[in-house]
């Protein structure tokens, strides 16, 4: 096990599944005690209605090597946040890093759908998840975080600021929302920089989460039988790789050089060395530039 993170203190809001579970471990394997929270436990699930529960993530981050506390947290209710984060001031008197990765839209965009056809209530209600609950937990966490210097936030979207400033995604609510995490982590910089603490944006490449997964009916030991009918599925990575790169910038005391940027997995795997699971090193972004939006065929020669 690594202990570069050993006496620190993490909160990975959002981690239930996905990216957020990726970095919750990843954190542990460094030594660090992580909370993670989220709204589907072992006793109630969430309207995904998925089997992952916040629990789960905590037993993996011990067997990995850390601590792993699960408190079953709704980002979207104030006194719920408070409440965690007076826990973690009451238990751990310090708070390290802060990784938001609340989200919760799987079900509410539509691929395609312009603003005034796509339907209002499920858009306004991503825009709750995955943007509100940010601003609610990071109001509610800093003040502890800026306890002690060093301190880093790390707000998980999806896609650099680069290429979301030329490319639609989705759907109006998707790009909004995607984009609105992206500056979020600008302004914070800008709030946090001279106080001792460091934001950064930080995306995924095309991930191998639980739910990718089982849209493309694979598992993780067999997703290459997908690139049969998604080619470019080729370029993707599993969740450990975008935790290992908080791991790094969780470890790096020079983070600050990144304040308010916009990182990836891949850009980051090749600042620090580290690979994904398999030993590969994805760089997702330039891929989709470079190869599948310039219609080439499918070859990620170059790009792992």
């Amino acid at each position: 096990m690594s202990e570069q993170l050993e006496g620190r203190v993490a909160l990975v809001a959002g981690a239930t599944r996905g990216a957020g579970r990726g970095i919750a471990v990843e954190l542990g394997a460094a030594g660090a005690t992580v909370y993670v929270t989220g709204r589907t436990t072992r006793a109630r699930r969430s309207e995904y209605g998925r089997p992952e529960t916040i629990e789960d993530t905590a037993d993996l981050v011990t067997e990995a090597g850390g601590r792993g506390i699960a408190v079953p947290t709704d980002h979207l209710e104030p006194g719920q946040v408070k409440a965690l984060v007076d826990r973690i001031a009451g238990e751990q008197g310090r708070l390290d890093v802060l990784v938001n990765d609340i989200w919760g839209g799987e079900t509410l965009f539509e691929w395609d759908a312009p603003l005034w056809e796509h339907d209002l209530d499920k858009g306004l209600r991503l825009l709750h998840l995955a943007v509100e609950t940010h601003a609610v937990t990071s109001h509610h966490a800093l003040p502890l975080l800026l306890r002690h210097p060093g301190g880093l936030v790390v707000e998980v979207t999806d896609g650099t600021a680069d290429y979301n400033r030329d490319h639609y995604r989705v759907s109006f609510f998707y790009d909004l929302a995607k984009s609105s995490v992206l500056r979020m982590a600008f302004a914070l910089g800008h709030e946090l920089g001279p106080r001792g603490a460091t934001a950064v944006a930080l995306t995924p490449g095309w991930m191998r989460s639980e739910i990718m997964l089982d849209q493309f009916g694979v598992r993780e030991d067999n997703w290459r039988d997908a690139l049969d009918d998604v080619p470019h599925f080729a370029i993707s990575e599993t969740p450990r790789y975008v935790g290992r790169a908080v791991a790094a910038l969780a470890a790096d005391p020079d983070a600050a050089r990144f304040n308010g940027a916009s990182l990836s997995s891949g850009g980051l795997a090749r600042e620090y060395g580290f690979t994904d699971l398999d030993g590969s090193r994805p760089d997702a972004w330039r891929y989709l530039v470079e190869v599948q939006d310039a219609g080439r065929p499918a070859d990620v020669t170059g790009y792992r």
